[in-house]
C-alpha cells in the first residue's frame, strides 16, 4: 500500500473526523463512494491546493501522484455550505479555491489561514461564526430515526438539499463501507452479508463493486488501495 492514513475524530458540531495521508510513490487507488462534505488540501513538492469535496455516488480508479500530503476535515453528514449548494459538487466536481504565497486561500471574499492537523475545528468554528457553515437538523433526525416532526416529504427534501443525495443512498454507501471493514477485519463473506444487512452474496458483491470497485474477495485479499477508511461507530443497513 502507498498510502499512509492517519485521523482523529472531532467534538466540532460540524466535523466528523480529520485525517491525513503521505504517498510514497504513484499509483492507482480505489476511492470509493463518499457521502460527506471534505475541505481538501493537498500539497505536492511547491503546489498547494485546497478543495472542497462534495458527496461521490459510486466508486472510481484514481491516479495518485508520488510524494503526496493531504490534510482533510471531513463534516458531519448534514453539514453543508448555504452560499455553496452540495448537489454542484457532486461526483468530483470539485471546487479549488485561489491560494496566496503566504499560505491563505480565498473563500467568499475573504483570505483564510490554510488549516492543519491540529487546528481544524478552530479553522471550522470561525466558518461558523461567519454563517458559512450550517447544519440541516432533519439530516441527523433522518439518521437517528427521529424525525416524527416532520413528514417523511420534508425531511427528504430537507436530506437532499443539504448532502446532495438521497437518504436512501447515503445509507447503501455507509452498509457497503461497513462491509469492507468487516471484511478487512477477518468476517467471512457469508457473515459480512447478514452483520452489514444484504439480502445475499450477490447483493453484496453488486453493492461493492458499483460503491468501493471491488469484489468481496478481492477487499478481502487486500489486493489494491482504497481511500480513506475508518471503523463506523453505528452501521446503518437499510
Amino acid at each position: 500500500m502507498f498510502l499512509t492514513f492517519e485521523d482523529r475524530p472531532s467534538n466540532s458540531p460540524y466535523v466528523e473526523r480529520v485525517w491525513r495521508c503521505r504517498s510514497t510513490e504513484g499509483g492507482p487507488f480505489h476511492s470509493m463512494a463518499e457521502g460527506n462534505l471534505e475541505l481538501v488540501v493537498t500539497r505536492l513538492d511547491e503546489f498547494v491546493q485546497v478543495t472542497l469535496r462534495g458527496p461521490v455516488t459510486q466508486a472510481a480508479s484514481i491516479d495518485c501522484p508520488a510524494n503526496g500530503q493531504w490534510l482533510a476535515i471531513r463534516f458531519r453528514v448534514g453539514a453543508h455550505f448555504p452560499r455553496l449548494p452540495t448537489a454542484r459538487l457532486m461526483d468530483h466536481r470539485d471546487l479549488h479555491f485561489p491560494t496566496t504565497k503566504d499560505g491563505r486561500f480565498w473563500l467568499e471574499g475573504e483570505a483564510w489561514e490554510i488549516p492543519s492537523y491540529e487546528n481544524a475545528e478552530t479553522f471550522v468554528t470561525r466558518l461558523g461564526k461567519r454563517g458559512l457553515i450550517a447544519i440541516e437538523p432533519a439530516v441527523e433526525a433522518a439518521i437517528e430515526g427521529d424525525s416524527q416532526l416532520l413528514s417523511r416529504r420534508s425531511v427528504q427534501r430537507r436530506f437532499v438539499r443539504a448532502t446532495g443525495i438521497t437518504h436512501a443512498h447515503f445509507r447503501k454507501i455507509e452498509r457497503a463501507r461497513h462491509a469492507v471493514e468487516l471484511l478487512r477485519d477477518g468476517t467471512g463473506i457469508l457473515d459480512a452479508v447478514h452483520e452489514a444487512g444484504y439480502f445475499d452474496q450477490a447483493h453484496l458483491t453488486r453493492s461493492l463493486r458499483y460503491l468501493v470497485g471491488q469484489t468481496p474477495m478481492k477487499i478481502i485479499r487486500n489486493e489494491a488501495q482504497l481511500s480513506f477508511l475508518y471503523k463506523t461507530e453505528l452501521a446503518t443497513p437499510g
